[in-house]
């Protein structure tokens, strides 16, 4: 299994949210790229990164910021948060990004989803956000009509590989993450998951590689000092 530490960004800082609530926004580092360089110091080979200003509105105020992370950086990088355009997939992609992750637009326009996948293959992800069972959009600030795996089935037919697996209730609250869910999803899709949201100890990694997952985020635990990070990849491997 692969671990991906992840950085959050927004006015070109490294935050975090508290259950996906931008009222509730913790500022780590205002130079993102130390906390990259730490993040291979400890071994890390991939990297995730989602723009959440990008997430909410769909503009992409923190491309400078995030494209020099990538231009910087050996590490293999996913980015989220904000894309919407096959414009947007092209200038990260041309930056260097190894994946980039459609959000809200994969629940609202299928037809862009499915040219996108057409496109790019397997440099194409997906995040999928649940919150109270259902898809949500717009940086986490809305539901849609998509349960989970009724999603799930779907991007599945589209052929998208890749999926990042957000449980809302879980991320940030440092309680563990939803071990079950990612248990059901694995067992029932061929997709490759990974897992997000309350990723909070070492065991969570051990489970989460145990049941199949090819990744695992994590955020706050690392910025806490809850989980060893060196120590975690160590696990995953």
């Amino acid at each position: 299994m692969n671990v991906f530490p992840a950085i959050d960004i927004v006015q070109g800082k490294a935050v975090r949210l508290f259950k996906g609530d931008y009222a509730q926004m913790t500022v780590y580092s205002e130079t993102p790229m130390d906390v990259v360089r730490d993040f291979e110091r400890a071994g890390a080979k991939f990297l995730h990164i989602v723009d959440l200003e990008g997430a909410k509105s769909g503009d992409t105020n923190n491309y400078e910021t995030i494209s020099n992370i990538i231009i910087s950086t050996p590490l293999f990088v996913e980015v989220g948060g904000g894309i919407r355009s096959m414009d947007v997939i092209e200038k990260y992609l041309s930056a260097g990004a190894g994946r980039v992750i459609l959000g809200t637009v994969a629940v609202t326009d299928e037809r862009f989803s499915r040219d996108a996948v057409e496109k790019y293959g397997d440099k194409i992800a997906v995040g999928v956000d649940i919150k109270d069972g259902f898809v949500a959009i717009k940086g986490w600030t809305e539901k849609s009509e998509y349960s989970a795996f009724d999603f799930c089935e779907k991007l599945q037919s589209l052929g998208v590989k890749t999926v990042i697996c957000t449980d809302v209730s879980k991320d940030g609250a440092m309680q563990g993450t939803n071990r079950e869910l990612y248990s059901q999803l694995s067992q029932k899709f061929t997709l490759d998951f990974i897992a997000s949201g309350g990723v909070s100890s070492v065991e969570d990694i051990i489970a989460l590689k145990e049941k199949g997952l090819y990744g695992a985020i994590i955020g706050k635990a690392y910025y806490t000092g809850a989980i060893d990070l060196r120590r975690a990849i160590e696990e995953a491997r």
